[in-house]
């Protein structure tokens, strides 16, 4: 039970971690993946993720991609009820998609069988409950099932867990939205292929992204609206939604069984000498932007060409300089953006303004759509 690279934390950026540093030449019996779910539970996972076209092309590098996947070829941005609107796509930005709509459980089991082919080991469903540092290394206690408790001691441990925000350790930078997101699966009556769209309204953005023959929907509204949704049937939570996004595709005609979770942000430097975080574990944003999930791939491709040059304290303070443009820009531009469209804020007559701007400046759009498809480089 010793290894130089311990990852707590087996879900997509944990196991892309894994798998980048077997790529960079860090043998597989030097790390281990530990995570709380066995593989067949989390590959079961229906959430909808949305992939940018950087994130496809690291998934792609390790043998990863294709999976099944809807490709996003353009991004119709508006606001419900004024002027102005703004459209991206892949044809001007010359890429083959923006990026892809995909599913937690179908990313978890291409990764699955990466790390499978290259013989990470990996320790599930196995719970950490505790962690102990020392100058040498780190002393990571277990827990499972019908098992007596183990310790694992290892050179560098990285968090790749991270949890919804609410559930979180508070960070450096906290902040409560005071909305919540509603998410489902819906259908409408003249989808429109491959198109996604983010619908700003006074209590937040609305997204619909194309996914299969349907949409995957994230309705941000403050947390009384998202409750009095929640409590619709069908019918009228459809004829609201119509209501709320307009007739860009016709009649909504079919929802799956609602969810809500509460919206906030959560991020800051997080570790010590010889532990980093990645991924949610770093920082827990809001979806407006859809970066989470690739903020924390590229967390991964950084972290491992930072330690195939040695799992040192070094190595860490100089991956935490490496990502702090990134991650600082992200975090930034998607907090903003909430913050404006969370409440009722002065800011939001501006909105129709800067979209139209951007409709018509070509510069604009492209400085968006290379943010959006590979962060700050």
């Amino acid at each position: 039970m010793e290894y130089e690279i311990a990852i707590c934390g087996a879900g997509p950026a944990g196991m892309a971690l894994a798998a980048l540093l077997v790529r960079r030449g860090v043998p597989a019996s030097r790390m281990v993946l530990v995570d709380a779910k066995p593989l067949d539970q989390a590959m079961q996972d229906p959430r909808t993720l949305a992939l940018s076209y950087g994130s496809a092309q690291i998934l792609e590098q390790l043998g990863a991609w294709p999976i099944r996947a809807t490709a996003i070829h353009e991004i119709h941005v508006s606001r419900r009820g004024h002027f102005g609107r703004s459209m991206i796509t892949r044809d001007e930005q010359r890429v083959p998609a923006l990026g892809y709509v995909t599913r937690y459980g179908a990313i978890v089991e291409a990764l699955g069988n990466v790390c499978a082919r290259q013989r990470i080991a990996a320790l599930r469903p196995v719970r950490v409950t505790s962690i102990a540092e020392d100058a040498d290394g780190v002393n990571l206690h277990l827990e499972s099932e019908g098992e007596a408790a183990r310790v694992l001691r290892a050179a560098i441990v990285v968090q790749a867990e991270g949890g919804l925000f609410g559930e979180q350790a508070a960070k450096a930078v906290q902040r409560d939205y005071r909305q919540s997101a509603i998410i489902a699966q819906v259908n409408a009556s003249a989808p429109v292929a491959h198109r996604a769209y983010e619908r700003f309204t006074s209590e937040g953005p609305l997204a619909l992204l194309p996914q299969d023959d349907g949409y995957s929907l994230v309705w941000c509204a403050r947390p009384d609206t998202a409750q009095a949704l929640l409590a619709l049937d069908d019918e009228a939570f459809l004829a609201r939604l119509g209501a709320t996004f307009g007739e860009r595709l016709g009649r909504f005609t079919a929802a799956t069984r609602r969810l809500a979770f509460p919206l906030g942000l959560n991020a800051g430097v997080s570790g010590s000498a010889r532990t980093v975080a990645i991924g949610n574990a770093a920082q827990t944003l809001h979806p407006v932007a859809g970066q989470g999930l690739n903020l924390g791939l590229r967390d991964a491709a950084e972290l491992a060409r930072t330690l195939a040059q040695g799992a040192t304290p070094a190595a860490l303070a100089q991956y935490a300089a490496r990502r702090r443009r990134d991650r600082g820009t992200t975090v930034r531009l998607t907090d903003t953006m909430a913050r404006i469209f969370a409440s009722d804020s002065s800011l939001q007559p501006l909105l129709g303004l800067g979209l139209a701007a951007i409709d018509v400046a070509a510069p604009a759009r492209a400085v968006l759509a290379e943010l959006m498809m590979y962060g700050r480089r």
